[in-house]
């Protein structure tokens, strides 16, 4: 017999995807009751991360998708010299884990920036479920395709001259996926530290850090550690474009 509507079942809302605020990020318009009860027998139990916990190292056996349902993870590779390279950041909503599917093995490490709440989809299952479900296979196949995009626009943003261009181009798109979450698109709370993001756009973090003053200066943001506010997103979107960005001899 079913619970009432009326009476909230915590755990059934903690392992349900039918109840998680993720819905229609990871899931496909229209999935049907019972195939979500498959997806959902599919789910492990959820798995918190403290901020510096991995979630997967280079060499682990592939295993299990990940989805991120609360926090941040970074995904990173490194080299015997201990030199690391980070390759994105994960929000929720997001899905971790594609670099194995190769090899059957994890190319690179993910760790927690902060304390976070991951979806363990075991893939064996998933991909029995997702053969029964058309429609939960497009949707997989799209967010890899995205995760593809995204890859894309890294190198092109890695390639750009401009480092204001670079860091502009991660401020909006960040503002861009925190609208994805049905978040204040203005209102960034970055888990990231300066070193990573200055990391990952292939600057050094004093470029970083003068980059976020010099947009303060003009404007554009206000900046209280990891709080940025966009005041002016018409002002970073010009930002984004080279031949908007001002020139200037520091500007590397």
């Amino acid at each position: 017999m079913e619970p009432a509507a009326n009476v909230l079942d915590l755990n059934q809302l903690r392992r349900s995807c039918s109840s998680c605020a993720l819905y229609e990020l990871c899931l496909p318009a229209g999935i049907g009751v019972d195939d979500l009860d498959r997806l959902d027998a599919t789910v492990k139990d959820k798995r918190a991360l403290d901020r510096g916990d991995m979630l997967y190292r280079e060499g682990d056996p592939f295993e299990a998708l990940y989805v991120v349902r609360s926090g941040a993870l970074k995904t990173f590779v490194q080299n015997e010299a201990g030199d690391v390279q980070i390759l994105g950041f994960h929000l929720p909503g997001e899905i971790l884990g594609f670099d194995a599917l190769a090899t059957n093995l994890h190319v690179s490490q993910a760790e927690a920036l902060e304390r976070s709440s991951i979806c363990e989809l075991p893939y064996a299952k998933l991909q029995q479920v997702t053969s029964e479900v058309p429609a939960l296979h497009r949707q997989l196949m799209r967010v890899i395709s995205r995760e593809v995009v995204e890859e894309h626009r890294h190198l092109v943003m890695m390639g750009r001259q401009q480092a204001q261009e670079q860091l502009a181009s991660f401020l909006r798109s960040l503002a861009d996926r925190y609208q994805r979450l049905h978040r204040d698109g203005s209102a960034l709370n970055l888990p990231m530290s300066r070193y990573d993001i200055a990391n990952y756009l292939g600057l050094v973090v004093e470029t970083v850090s003068r980059l976020f003053s010099r947009m303060e200066e003009m404007g554009v943001l206000q900046v209280n550690r990891k709080s940025v506010r966009i005041l002016r997103p018409e002002l970073l979107a010009a930002l984004c474009r080279s031949d908007a960005a001002p020139r200037r001899k520091d500007a590397g």
